[in-house]
């Protein structure tokens, strides 16, 4: 399925109680992301004053959704020692953590006896799953929807254990 962010933005205000991510690439592609990542490779940090110059519309987006109540949270999990887009994610995290998220971060060996989805996953109100679609370079090629019960049980049950052993985004170095 192709998605727009609009179509994206509408899902995620759709939610009642909560929206959870679970991401577990090492590297993405996704292409409004090039321009930063590489700016982050020049030495280029988020300035923590400079909210205007953060991530936007997503923060927007999440201040929207968290401020009627609606639990984001967001696992993470990675490989050690971390990629260096993975360090640029956690370079910038600090705006999503502000924005409302919470964030955590699993190092991946930690992760070795868990049962997980084999796509990035965001999980709706624990009923409707969105898988994201990646190709072997980290680009975004689609999303695959589904609300069957035994895939969101699965998705729920893995989001859950990867967070139980995650450590918070304020906790975690690279």
């Amino acid at each position: 399925m192709s998605q727009s962010l609009t179509d994206f933005a509408d899902l995620i205000r759709s939610a009642q109680v909560s929206a959870v991510h679970l991401e577990m690439r090492d590297t993405y592609g996704v292409a409004n992301e090039v321009e930063g990542f590489d700016a982050w490779k020049r030495g280029h940090r988020l300035d923590r004053d400079d909210c205007a110059s953060w991530w936007r519309p997503w923060l927007d987006l999440v201040q929207e959704v968290t401020a009627r109540g609606v639990l984001i949270r967001r696992a993470r999990i990675v490989s050690e020692p971390v990629s260096d887009y993975i360090a640029f994610e956690h370079s910038g995290t600090f705006t999503n953590v502000a924005a409302g998220e919470q964030v955590r971060w699993l190092p991946r060996r930690q992760a070795s006896d868990l049962a997980l989805p084999g796509n990035d996953c965001w999980i709706f109100d624990g009923r409707l799953v969105q898988f994201n679609i990646f190709d072997g370079v980290g680009r975004w090629v689609h999303t695959d929807q589904t609300d069957d019960p035994a895939v969101t049980e699965l998705c729920v049950a893995a989001f859950e254990a990867v967070w139980d052993r995650a450590v918070p985004h304020e906790k975690y170095t690279v």
